[in-house]
């Protein structure tokens, strides 16, 4: 009699954890899947900036373009027709090298910004591993 009672002490106690076990197994998936959300969210918000950002650095750089064709057009000498070419260039080149370091830098950031959720998440798996290997 006092085995059986031990027996179904011990498979009481086993259900119990293993449905603490369930529990957790689901806040964790929940919380997951809110960390991905959460980072998709930051990602496409990244995105969306860099893509304003493009578009008005496109906008701008065409504007810029027209306006140095006029201003070559109107040069009166191949000696002044080759200078403003030249700055042009160079100016467009410039130009083109600080945004591209912007968006370098700015898309950096986002993928931080966006990775902290998913790495939180990991850290979280890793100290739940480690409670269940100790």
């Amino acid at each position: 009699m006092a085995a059986a009672k031990k027996t179904v002490n011990q498979a009481e106690e086993m259900f119990t954890k293993a449905q603490q076990g369930f529990e957790a197994a689901g806040a964790f998936g929940q919380e997951t899947m809110e960390a991905v959300a959460k980072s998709t969210e930051i990602t496409a918000k990244a995105v969306e900036a860099l893509n304003a950002e493009i578009a008005a650095f496109s906008k701008k750089s065409f504007e810029d373009t027209v306006a140095a064709a006029k201003d070559i057009a109107a040069a009166k000498s191949p000696t002044e027709l080759f200078e403003k070419q030249t700055a042009f260039a160079t100016s467009a080149f410039e130009g083109f090298l600080e945004q591209a370091a912007k968006w370098n830098q700015a898309m950096g950031v986002a993928t931080k910004e966006a990775m902290a959720p998913i790495e939180a998440r990991v850290t979280a798996a890793s100290d739940l591993a480690k409670t269940y290997a100790a």
